[in-house]
């Protein structure tokens, strides 16, 4: 690129105006669209499978007060995300926030999995979240006025999960990717972050718009429920803001304590159900 860096933290009075939120048709994205939605902002829409759900974000956002742009993108063909963010950063007028949250998994054993499965999960859950971070970067490193970048990744970005050998996989390589984009986009003012959730309340795990406070006993998470996506949200708003210019290369765990209860959850499970996705 040759546009001309700018101190490494100047990001002191950032503000996102140009908004992209990959797969804000529901769960995280949406509520993490709503979240960074205000006056004056534009905020990109992607969906993949649920336009019906991209539109009810589109009409939250609007209601913020933020202009909506709402725009199909399948990552089973990563190229997309490249052009997808081109088509939106030109109708916005550019991207200074993206925000990574497409993605999908499995729940088959290494034994059992297919190689177009184990394919077709990195493509999207990895492939897909590269081409999209490098074109918003380019555009924020012409623009040279700083940016944000959060990827949405998981707590299997850190922990290993039986029957979810691709999407392990796929995680732990984005969160590494979002610490060498940290590396090599500081001089341009641009941070780059991971929020790695535990069980959140989403579409991803059969609970969308369930209450997390009723009904749901996790023994084997310290808060002892599921997260909500808007509690994934705010952490990302706070990444995305202006709070945020010294933050960059982390991975931020909103996962109720779930990642510390390693030896303990070893030592107190009762039976082997744990060996069965």
């Amino acid at each position: 690129m040759s546009a001309e860096p700018s101190p490494a933290g100047a990001g002191s009075a950032f503000e996102p105006r140009r908004i992209l939120v990959t797969g804000a048709d529901s769960g995280i994205g949406k509520a993490t669209a709503v979240a960074l939605a205000g006056a004056g902002r534009q905020v990109g829409i992607t969906w993949h499978e649920d336009e019906e759900g991209a539109e009810v974000t589109a009409q939250e956002v609007r209601a913020a007060g933020a202009t909506a742009h709402v725009r199909h993108l399948d990552l089973g063909d990563p190229a997309r995300g490249t052009a997808v963010v081109d088509e939106l950063a030109g109708v916005m007028g550019g991207v200074d926030t993206l925000v990574l949250c497409s993605g999908t998994g499995t729940a088959t054993r290494l034994l059992d999995l297919d190689l177009e499965t184990w394919q077709h999960v990195i493509r999207v859950d990895l492939d897909g979240a590269f081409c999209c971070l490098q074109a918003a970067a380019r555009h924020m490193v012409r623009a040279g006025s700083g940016g944000r970048i959060v990827a949405i990744t998981s707590v299997h970005e850190h922990a290993p999960r039986v029957g979810a050998g691709p999407y392990c996989a796929a995680k732990g390589g984005l969160g590494l990717l979002a610490k060498v984009a940290a590396l090599e986009l500081a001089e341009y003012g641009i941070t780059v972050n991971a929020v790695a959730p535990g069980e959140i309340a989403t579409p991803m795990t059969g609970q969308e718009d369930e209450s997390v406070l009723q009904g749901k006993h996790r023994p084997g998470i310290p808060v002892a429920r599921p997260g909500d996506a808007r509690e994934v949200a705010a952490t990302v708003a706070f990444l995305c803001g202006p709070d945020a210019g010294y933050v960059t290369g982390a991975s931020w765990a909103v996962d109720g304590g779930m990642l510390t209860m390693g030896p303990m959850a070893g030592s107190h499970l009762a039976d082997d159900a744990w060996r069965r996705p």
